[in-house]
């Protein structure tokens, strides 16, 4: 008789856009092992969003630790927990440094590190998008149903537990009929610049959408409020959220958004789970083929961002968009 899987430990670090890819694998885990007590590590960032989700029992946060003593210390911890199984969603060499730390007797391991129980060996592994990866990954440990995983079959991930909390005030005041809204994405990682479309194109586009009968919103960190400011400079009316939304909140203005546009960041990935028409921007930084969301999201990518035209986003838009006084 198989050993019963009692407890179990998920591993995914970073970054926001890969966390919330790597919910479709989450949930796949808790569906196939509905009694185990599941133990999220994890890094602080995403403490809350991962403290809202129904897929763990307990959230850790010190997957990164930094120093000699921080390692000693993770590893007695989970030597302490003795895990069952540990899925290693990260797949990177940090997360293979954990497993090496549990030896000697490490848990059962689902993941790339040498040596472990579970490995995904399937060859294509690197040329795979993320969601059929990481199903791929689920396959070859026995809990994902054994069927050919074909490219753009695996499903999304969901984040409905984060919208069944949703409030039902906007985000941008209104009266009677107030006007759909459009969300825009303008920043993105602070060293990857190469990812982002020119701020004054947003404004351009910000201006044309706004005269279609939109309101727009403006998401980010604080660090992106100079962009939420460059685009109010075209359209005056513009609200400005950055630094004002968590993570929860982004999924709950963009899941009653009529259109969500940014570029391959994190928060995007965020409202495009939540079902939001989105279009995403891609530059040759990265490769959508590999790690573009799913949905109802429309893909445009240029060698060089610069050179992606307004008229070209604002056809996807007038495609996309959910249109002025639909329900």
């Amino acid at each position: 008789m198989a050993r019963e899987i009692k407890k179990i430990l998920v591993i995914k670090l970073s970054a926001l856009g890969d966390f919330v890819l790597a919910l479709a694998a989450m949930k796949q885990i808790r569906e196939a092992h509905k009694k185990a007590h599941i133990t999220l590590l994890t890094t602080p960032p995403f403490e809350a969003l991962a403290k809202s989700c129904p897929y763990f029992n307990a959230v850790e946060t010190d997957g990164k630790p930094e120093g000699f003593g921080a390692w000693m210390e993770l590893r007695s911890r989970l030597k302490k927990a003795r895990y069952d199984r540990v899925y290693d969603l990260q797949t990177s060499a940090a997360s293979s440094r954990i497993f090496h730390l549990m030896q000697p007797f490490p848990p059962e391991w689902s993941g790339n590190a040498l040596g472990c129980a579970l490995p995904h060996r399937n060859k294509q592994r690197d040329h795979m998008h993320t969601l059929e990866r990481q199903a791929d990954q689920l396959k070859y440990a026995g809990i994902w149903p054994d069927a050919p995983i074909e490219p753009g079959q695996a499903p999304p991930p969901d984040v409905s537990w984060v919208l069944r909390k949703a409030p039902q005030d906007r985000p941008v005041a209104g009266g009677v009929r107030p006007r759909p809204y459009v969300i825009f994405i303008p920043g993105g990682s602070a060293h990857r610049l190469d990812k982002r479309w020119p701020v004054e194109k947003f404004g351009e586009l910000g201006k044309l959408l706004y005269a279609r009968g939109f309101d727009i919103v403006i998401i980010g960190g604080p660090q992106e409020s100079a962009l939420a400011r460059q685009i109010q400079r075209d359209v005056s009316k513009a609200r400005d959220l950055t630094g004002r939304t968590d993570f929860a909140r982004v999924a709950i203005i963009a899941a009653k958004a009529a259109l969500v546009v940014g570029n391959d960041t994190g928060p995007l990935h965020l409202a495009a789970a939540t079902g939001a028409p989105t279009i995403v921007l891609f530059s040759k930084a990265s490769n959508p083929a590999l790690s573009a969301p799913r949905g109802h999201v429309a893909i445009l990518a240029a060698t060089e961002l610069n050179d992606l035209a307004v008229s070209t986003v604002a056809q996807a838009a007038n495609a996309l968009a959910h249109p002025p006084g639909a329900a």
